[in-house]
């Protein structure tokens, strides 16, 4: 969709760049967010390609995602030995509104910082507690600075984010630990691929530890942590379903998840 408002494209190559956005001026990755409605206020977009940030880079540490890095390129990641869990990096992309088409334009940090419900990059990191590092912007308070947090708490809800003018999300940091976890993941939706009513990503950690994900229901991922792996009618007896449709109590509609 064009954007008839929009005067100017500026391709960013420096941090420095990044100080022309603002509440009219948009950072553009994949563009298959901006370009899908329309944005009258926008005046100007900021491209982070220039940027040449390296989509995937793989450290002891653990995956380091770059923002500008597209949905086709997380569904393509290699496995690795001690990857129990990545089976759930092309998972979670078949529960993307869009085809595989629209893989190859969209990109993950344009996903996660859409703060759609159904937002698959959203459910991903969630899931696996990776952590965002934003570039924030100067303020009349503060420099220009780094800051981390959880991506589950970066989305706050129904396209809402901790994000503020100026802001950018550089990458997200997946942990080892995470990487190495076993994963189970189970959607509900009307197509194979395509947009999610619900989608549940159960986590087992090395040491026992269980993580529940709720994404696509939810107006933001909502995260159930438990010691040890719990028995179905403890999460049936604990979970708070809060649809974007409607206020409704009930059990989480996901069936078992082993």
């Amino acid at each position: 969709m064009d954007q008839p408002t929009v005067r100017s494209v500026l391709p960013a190559r420096t941090r420095d760049d990044l100080a022309a956005l603002g509440p009219s001026v948009a950072a553009l990755a994949g563009g298959s967010g901006i370009f899908a409605e329309p944005h009258p206020h926008l005046t100007g977009l900021v491209d982070l390609h220039a940027l040449g940030w390296e989509s995937l880079v793989v450290t002891d540490e653990g995956l380091e995602i770059a923002a500008t890095c597209t949905i086709a390129e997380v569904a393509g990641i290699p496995p690795r030995d001690s990857w129990a869990a990545h089976p759930l990096f092309l998972q979670a992309c078949t529960a993307l509104f869009g085809s595989t088409k629209i893989w190859r334009v969209a990109t993950v940090g344009g996903n996660i910082c859409s703060a759609l419900p159904a937002g698959p990059m959203t459910a991903l990191a969630s899931a696996l507690d990776a952590e965002a590092l934003i570039w924030r912007a100067a303020t009349v308070d503060e420099p220009a600075h780094d800051e981390r947090m959880p991506v589950a708490e970066l989305v706050t809800g129904d396209r809402t984010t901790a994000l503020l003018p100026g802001d950018v999300l550089r990458s997200i940091h997946v942990p080892a630990a995470s990487l190495r976890s076993r994963t189970a993941f189970r959607k509900i939706a009307l197509s194979p691929i395509g947009r999610s009513g619900s989608v549940v990503i159960g986590r087992l950690d090395e040491g026992g530890a269980f993580t529940l994900t709720v994404t696509g229901a939810t107006l933001r991922p909502e995260l159930l942590r438990y010691p040890t792996l719990p028995a179905a009618g403890v999460l049936a007896g604990t979970w708070e379903r809060s649809d974007p449709g409607s206020p409704t109590r009930t059990a989480p509609p996901t069936g078992a998840v082993p």
